[in-house]
């Protein structure tokens, strides 16, 4: 399967979804790499969420679409996601699969589109049905916060509300054999008082 080319995230002037960029299968060098990601921003570097930063409260965003499950105390796994995105479209499954495994162990998938087309989102989601909440950042203000540079891109978020571990794309098996092991790591480590 192929998938396009990468393309960023614009800004909040050029919002048209033929500029938002999904990460892409292609292998490229770590210097072209390095060169396309400091040329797809469009905000400022610093911005960027980074492991050890704060995760923003997802009941502060203006998530529209479902309600959000109860994450205090566990893991995060919060995936932007949109619904022309290829890679997207692949990850669901993965995801299920994720939820399936974890859940039970403390794992909370929340996935959020940055489809400015409410029938669009709605449509995807009819399509794959997950078994996770799916939300819509209308105002497309958390995609703003976090700074996302592609999609997909998810975030794992600690039981202490800071990111752990982010990625950028959907590789099929191995970017799901990397979070299984992100995952089992995080819900290992002791929770802490509550």
């Amino acid at each position: 399967m192929s998938y396009p080319e990468s393309t960023p995230f614009p800004s909040a002037s050029h919002r048209r979804p033929s500029r938002i960029r999904c990460a892409s299968r292609r292998r490229t060098t770590a210097a072209a790499v390095a060169a396309a990601c400091i040329l797809a921003f469009s905000g400022p570097l610093r911005a960027a969420r980074v492991q050890g930063d704060p995760f923003p409260a997802l009941a502060s965003a203006d998530l529209v679409g479902g309600a959000l499950p109860d994450t205090r105390g566990k893991v995060l796994l919060v995936d932007f996601w949109a619904s022309w995105c290829a890679p997207c479209k692949a990850s669901f499954p993965a995801y299920a699969k994720l939820q399936a495994d974890y859940a039970g162990r403390g794992l909370v998938i929340v996935a959020v589109s940055v489809d400015e087309n409410a029938s669009a989102y709605a449509a995807f989601v009819r399509r794959f049905h997950p078994p996770f909440a799916a939300v819509r950042d209308a105002g497309q203000q958390l995609v703003r916060t976090v700074s996302v540079p592609t999609m997909p891109t998810c975030y794992l978020v600690g039981r202490d509300g800071r990111v752990r571990f982010m990625l950028s794309g959907f590789h099929g098996d191995e970017t799901e054999r990397t979070l299984r092991h992100e995952i089992d790591a995080l819900l290992s480590q002791n929770p802490g008082p509550s």
